[in-house]
């Protein structure tokens, strides 16, 4: 446990140095050694550095010391804690390796790496049920968008003979945009199920079944993370896939959207927090296919602190009240736990992008930059974003009035009010809260800043995406409005949409159940029948046939 701390905490120092001091000018390669050469092709084992791993470091580092460093306490009492620390630092490992990859099976290596993590974390109380469910719907349905990935990677080698990102940067312009679109396509639907996107998202809210740590680490720095990264870090294929930077544009705002409507009318407090995940990762996506990138990447930035802060957070609730997780069930901790609740309202507020916190500085410069490109479906795009910013503040404050205000509704045999903050705890949560409230004016020149030249080497926009300028004449209305609207929220209740758009119905009545009845079909009838019976047991009765004869003919 303690090797894990050091061990992470390390490596977020050497991160932060690595940022301080290093030139941002060059883009820097550590090669280890030559890892596959098969008919010509020279695959190595190499790492890339530069902006934007530089980010990434600091994202993964900061957010996976704190949560090891939390994990310590919380849980303690685990008679596996040492199991848990060490899928914690495997989970970290992978991740550090798919941001700092050159090339695209040393990506795919740290793709499947935090797969495989994310199963072993959400299954970690493998003696519930529940969990490995979970558990193993989160591998399957991230398969689907890992053979998609991998689909593309195989287009990838036979097109240009290298999976190196420098050099299909290079040789990108010389292919015909057709090419290019069906290479992005196959990318991009291998995103969709890694970071959560409608059609492949359910998986997400079901992670909630594990330790509320690995929810925290899941949310706010890994795995969801993963897909919004190979986008941006892959951006020099998508500027030369304009119909499919409109496909991503739209996906994500769809996203937002529903899980926006999913979200309000939830009542297990991590899984608020978890379609909130899924809101937010809409509004990424989105601006990816705005080619804004560099406000995808600072939006994610924002978001890790705070989304680690509200899990945490969520974690010392359900201690205090004994594993209570549904919202009806609270109320007034306010009182009880002044600290706890200080620190939800700094993240729900930076959730919902109150101003001058964090999440304002990224999502509302989103929202307003959707309005300056200039496409058929802009105004759908701004007003799909609207909408969903007024959803995030509904279930945002939706969320404090049942947990910290008025009376306690549990039993009271469950409130635990005996319980105490430890010192760590207390550190943790107070280092998070802190970023979520300086991260984005600190960092806004550097992501967002006019004439910024922090990524020039590691995201490409070309030229005929890039028109911030207009941003900054925008009429004033337009960039007040989100905040208006997101105060006009706070008295905004919602009992609609528990159906939850009926998506699980429909994937389990049209996929999956016909699915089961056709193999369980193909199993009886074809199978069983046929291969079985004109397989081993004719063999089998005509060798019986055969030996009662020779049994026979000895008789005789």
């Amino acid at each position: 446990m303690i090797f894990s701390v050091i061990n992470i905490v390390t490596t977020f120092l050497l991160s932060v140095l690595l940022f301080i001091y290093n030139s941002f000018d060059i883009v820097s390669y550590v090669e280890l050694y030559n890892w596959l050469s098969i008919s010509g092709f020279d695959i190595t084992f190499c790492f890339r550095y530069d902006s934007l791993t530089s980010i990434m470091f600091m994202v993964v580092t900061t957010i996976s010391s704190c949560v090891h460093i939390y994990s310590c306490v919380y849980m303690y009492t685990d008679a596996y804690l040492s199991r848990f620390m060490s899928y914690l630092s495997l989970f970290t490992f992978f991740m550090l390796i798919l941001v700092s990859s050159s090339n695209l099976l040393v990506l795919f290596l740290g793709w499947e790496g935090v797969g495989l993590c994310s199963y072993l974390l959400i299954g970690f109380w493998y003696t519930r049920a529940q969990a490995g469910k979970a558990a193993t719907k989160a591998f399957l349905i991230n398969k689907v968008g890992d053979l998609f990935l991998l689909s593309g990677i195989s287009i990838i080698l036979t097109l240009f003979h290298t999976l190196e990102f420098s050099t299909i940067e290079s040789l990108t312009p010389y292919f015909e945009t057709s090419i290019i679109e069906i290479v992005s396509i196959f990318l991009f639907l291998g995103a969709v199920g890694k970071s959560a996107q409608i059609g492949l998202h359910t998986w997400l809210p079901d992670a909630m079944e594990g330790p509320t740590p690995v929810s925290a680490l899941i949310h706010a720095a890994t795995m969801v993370t993963a897909g919004v990264f190979l986008i941006i870090r892959c951006s020099f294929l998508f500027e030369y896939a304009p119909r499919i930077l409109t496909l991503i544009a739209v996906w994500g705002g769809i996203t937002a959207l529903i899980s926006g409507l999913i979200g309000i009318v939830q009542n297990d407090i991590k899984k608020i927090i978890a379609y909130s995940t899924c809101s937010q990762l809409g509004y990424m996506v989105l601006s990816c296919g705005l080619s804004l990138y560099n406000l995808s990447l600072f939006h994610l930035f924002n978001h890790a602190f705070f989304k680690a802060l509200l899990f945490l957070s969520a974690g010392s609730i359900i201690h205090i009240l004994n594993n209570e997780q549904d919202i009806r069930k609270m109320g007034g901790l306010a009182k009880l736990s002044p600290f706890i609740y200080i620190n939800m309202v700094i993240a729900s507020l930076a959730l919902a992008g109150f101003p001058f916190l964090a999440g304002f500085y990224s999502k509302d410069l989103i929202i307003e930059s959707a309005m300056i490109k200039y496409w058929f479906s802009t105004h759908t795009l701004f007003w799909l974003a609207i909408v969903s910013a007024i959803l995030t503040s509904i279930y945002s404050f939706r969320l404090l009035e049942q947990v910290f205000w008025g009376d306690y509704l549990g039993y009271k045999s469950v409130l635990n009010q005996h319980v105490k903050m430890t010192k760590v705890e207390i550190y943790i949560l107070g280092i998070l809260g802190l970023l979520s409230l300086v991260s984005g004016y600190i960092f806004k020149d550097i992501f967002s800043g006019f004439g910024s030249s922090f990524f020039n080497n590691s995201i490409t926009i070309l030229p005929v995406s890039w028109n911030n300028v207009e941003l900054e004449f925008l009429p004033l209305y337009l960039k007040i409005l989100p905040v208006l609207l997101t105060f006009l929220a706070f008295e905004l209740e919602s009992r609609l949409f528990e159906c939850k758009w009926f998506y699980n119905e429909l994937v389990n009545g049209y996929i999956a159940i016909p699915s089961l009845v056709m193999s369980r079909h193909y199993f009886e009838q074809y199978e069983k029948i046929n291969l079985e019976y004109n397989g081993p047991l004719f063999i089998t009765e005509v060798i019986n046939i055969f030996s009662q004869k020779e049994l026979d003919n000895k008789d005789a």
